[in-house]
């Protein structure tokens, strides 16, 4: 290989030096006809060119080339969420709605994003790829049929459980499912603000739910950071211990 290269710097590249060219196109055709030069020298120790063993040795053994050209592809393993779709690189993909909790395997090719289920050959879903970070890419087809319960989630439960933190969370959660072209798009953002009930007292909640509301914050993201913002609340009175006989008090082991 460094003899190779030694000999196009050699043969070539110095013979164009001092050569001024206005296009590359110009320039290619300078090089071709040194290249040709060069192919058809012959080698002393060989006493053959580099063209006449490309035709004795090489041409013979190619092989045409394939149909269509290769195209990079990865896999993913990924389990389908409640709304029905999958995530990759932030986008999310439909697949069949009766598929919701089971376990899928994305391949993904520069145009393409194809879902398989286990074992299956075939894939259960086709997408264009998208890269727009955040957005659905939902097929009617994958839809539960209207009116039909799905799952253990739909919307009505959410809004009931949001009800039981307080009403400015049912609303923010009401108008989140009303922004989406399919309120299941939704499920996804309404989960993730309802568990941080677990970590978030019932009036923060009701608080940073009014605030998103209000600046039109329609996603999980944005109720987290408020909650991250407010201050904390102040720690309950501790309630005195009842007067009884049993209860000796601190005193009693001075």
């Amino acid at each position: 290989m460094e003899v190779g290269v030694q000999m196009v710097e050699r043969w070539i590249l110095a013979r164009l030096r001092h050569h001024t060219f206005f296009s590359l196109a110009e320039l290619n055709q300078a090089i071709r006809k040194l290249l040709t030069g060069l192919n058809s020298r012959k080698m002393e120790h060989l006493e053959k060119s580099c063209r006449e063993l490309f035709e004795e040795l090489d041409r013979p053994a190619l092989r045409l080339l394939p149909e269509r050209p290769y195209e990079y592809a990865t896999w993913k393993a990924a389990r389908v969420n409640i709304d029905y779709h999958v995530e990759f690189e932030k986008h999310f993909y439909s697949v069949p709605f009766t598929l919701i909790h089971e376990q899928v395997r994305i391949h993904v090719t520069e145009r393409l994003v194809e879902i398989f289920h286990k074992t299956q050959r075939e894939p259960v879903a086709i997408h264009p790829r998208n890269p727009t970070p955040g957005r659905y890419s939902t097929q009617t087809a994958h839809m539960p049929t209207k009116h039909q319960k799905f799952g253990e989630w739909n919307a009505e439960r959410l809004v009931r459980w949001a009800s039981e933190i307080g009403p400015q969370t049912a609303q923010l959660v009401q108008v989140i499912l009303s922004s989406r072209q399919h309120p299941e798009q939704a499920f996804r953002a309404c989960l993730g603000i309802l568990r941080l009930a677990g970590k978030y007292a019932h009036a923060q909640m009701e608080t940073a739910c009014q605030m998103a509301s209000e600046a039109q914050m329609l996603n999980y993201r944005s109720v987290k950071a408020v909650l991250e913002t407010l201050p904390p609340l102040p720690a309950p009175e501790a309630t005195p211990l009842p007067t009884h006989e049993n209860i000796r008090g601190n005193t009693y082991y001075q």
